[in-house]
């Protein structure tokens, strides 16, 4: 990804998070300078990636795949001192644009429409070797269970949710005509880096064409404290 398209994606969810009264943490405010500033008494946003995270997949065609993140708290299962169970991300999506197929081995998660147009979550239970399974699938939706058959695209409007359980294969795209979305995740604790399962092989993390000066550090490219 250039730059440039990873800049103006952050400046145009923190204009789309204010729009809709979320008011994002102090951290994910700081500028690159700011950062270097930085002591290990901020340690916790540096080993648990929280922030800013912008991805197209390594696809190559952002305004179609990819989104744009924040991850405003998260715990971390492979260091003791960090006890939380749970995490939080805030998610934006514009209109066209489409996250690909996955599921996670250990994370379960509530996905909530915060604003915005409607997303369509697609949903597959999974085979053991990784495939489709032709059944049926439950779903877990403001308190209703429910099952849909394989393949179905689940519709949230804003203020709607779904709870993604592990195994179950889920994708994300906007509703044509219905605009921008803004995604609240809640879940156990988020490793990127081992808890994903792509049903096709793509990038997690973008390698990164420097077209212009960074506006904000991605949650990859906090410096070391002194």
């Amino acid at each position: 990804m250039k730059r440039s398209e990873i800049n103006r994606a952050i400046k145009d969810m923190e204009k789309m998070a204010k729009e809709h009264g979320f008011e994002i943490p102090p951290f994910c405010r700081w500028t690159p300078e700011e950062w270097k500033e930085k002591g290990h008494e901020y340690d916790e946003i540096r080993d648990n990636m929280l922030g800013w995270d912008v991805t197209d997949y390594g696809q190559g065609d952002f305004e179609k795949i990819g989104f744009v993140l924040i991850t405003i708290r998260n715990g971390n299962i492979k260091m003791e001192k960090y006890k939380k169970p749970y995490a939080e991300k805030l998610i934006m999506l514009y209109e066209g644009q489409y996250s690909p197929m996955h599921f996670h081995w250990s994370k379960m998660e509530d996905i909530i429409n915060r604003g915005g147009g409607n997303v369509l979550i697609r949903v597959y239970n999974s085979n053991p070797d990784g495939s489709f399974a032709d059944t049926d699938v439950k779903i877990l939706s403001d308190g209703r269970e429910y099952y849909v058959p394989a393949g179905t695209q689940v519709k949230l409007t804003p203020g709607e949710s779904i709870t993604i359980y592990q195994g179950l294969y889920h994708d994300f795209e906007t509703e044509s005509g219905t605009g921008d979305i803004l995604l609240g995740e809640v879940s156990m604790c988020n490793d990127d880096n081992v808890d994903n399962r792509f049903y096709k092989d793509v990038g997690r993390f973008p390698a990164i064409e420097e077209d212009e000066a960074p506006y904000r550090y991605l949650c990859t490219e906090y410096p070391k404290a002194e």
